[in-house]
């Protein structure tokens, strides 16, 4: 159960970052409260993952699936650049996380 909270506070992580961009430098008031919100639960969530899995794993894998999925979604929302080098980041980026959860008892 700590991996798929874990996994929703990373969810909710790519919500707060993509929502930062529709903040419009927090000058819009319903995409800054849908932010601060994601902002929230994802720290909520990560604080209760951190229970039973070590600070260091669950940090990284809540950095990791938000920064995969932030850079997925800048691509697909906004089109940012999509080159063989940032897919290839994103791929290292997995295979860390990957790594991560099978070191993990």
């Amino acid at each position: 159960m700590p991996w798929i909270i874990l996994v929703l506070a990373g969810l909710f992580e790519i919500g707060w970052a993509i929502g930062l961009k529709y903040t419009d430098g927090f000058t819009r008031l319903w995409p800054t409260v849908g932010t601060v919100a994601a902002m929230a639960v994802s720290l909520g969530l990560l604080g209760i993952a951190m229970k039973s899995l070590p600070v260091g794993t669950a940090y990284a894998i809540w950095v990791g699936v938000g920064a995969v999925g932030t850079v997925i979604l800048g691509i697909v929302l906004f089109d940012e650049p999509m080159s063989v080098l940032r897919v290839g980041s994103v791929a290292l980026i997995v295979a860390g996380l990957i790594g991560l959860k099978l070191a993990t008892p």
